[in-house]
């Protein structure tokens, strides 16, 4: 069953169209968004950062994304990153003396919109902290490794910390790579539609409605019928009631934030 919820009280696209005007009013536009990457394994984000959407914004010049290896800020033969915890804990925990040399020399060239750092216990990335972050001029991001970072680096020099998920990863890089993904598709002109991002699931706290293409029949099975009238009104009605009722089913946790 549907509920009567409405974001705006507007049907979908509307309602979409709505979001973009407030999103454009909102943002200041920086071109290109500087992103820096301090990491002990940069290896890890060859892929990510240099391909798909994180890729074309490069190209177009709408982004430039800088990996910084950790172990360029060692002095010892080792290039060591990581040392014993105090106490009887097992586990490395990163070094806070190459973190902040690396940190000194980066902001000594710009200054930092926000400085983050991947941690499972930092707070949630959500679409919404996705879209504040895609209006920041410069990002730097540490990403965690081992048993995490000397403790001091999260008081001290950091200021945000950013988590992908309740779970554990070997390092932070995949959450790195993820970040970055989500904030940089949000730059205007970096999709070929700009209004896409703003469809996409969690915009509004909705989920996204159910998409299709043509064959109109395939297997037997078929697109339906509101989507072929060529009745837009009621067309958006029907996503706008789709969107409400995924979200119910799905991820009615939603649905209370608003």
């Amino acid at each position: 069953m549907i509920s009567d919820y409405q974001p705006t009280g507007l049907p979908y696209r509307e309602r979409v169209l709505l979001l973009h005007k407030h999103y454009d009013q909102k943002k200041t536009y920086h071109f290109p968004m500087r992103i820096d990457i301090v990491t002990v394994l940069p290896e890890l984000l060859e892929s990510p950062l240099n391909n798909s959407i994180p890729g074309r914004a490069q190209k177009k010049g709408l982004a430039e994304i800088v990996v910084h290896p950790l172990r360029n800020y060692t002095h010892d033969k080792r290039r060591t990153v990581d040392d014993y915890a105090f106490g009887p804990d097992a586990g490395m925990v990163m070094k806070i003396e190459p973190i902040f040399e690396c940190f000194q020399e980066l902001q000594a060239q710009r200054n930092y919109d926000e400085i983050i750092y991947t941690s499972p216990d930092g707070e949630p990335l959500t679409q919404q902290l996705a879209n504040q972050l895609s209006t920041k001029k410069n990002l730097l991001i540490l990403c965690g490794h081992y048993k995490g970072v000397d403790h001091r680096v999260r008081e001290h020099l950091v200021t945000r910390e950013i988590s992908i998920g309740d779970y554990v990863l070997t390092g932070g890089e995949l959450a790195a790579a993820v970040i970055v993904d989500a904030v940089v598709r949000l730059i205007p002109g970096v999709l070929s539609d700009e209004t896409s991002a703003l469809t996409d699931s969690f915009q509004d706290n909705l989920l996204a409605p159910p998409a299709y293409t043509r064959p109109a029949e395939f297997n037997g099975w078929k697109v339906p019928e509101i989507l072929l009238s060529g009745n837009f009104p009621e067309i958006e009605k029907w996503q706008m009631q789709q969107a409400i009722e995924r979200t119910q089913r799905l991820r009615p946790g939603l649905l209370k934030e608003e």
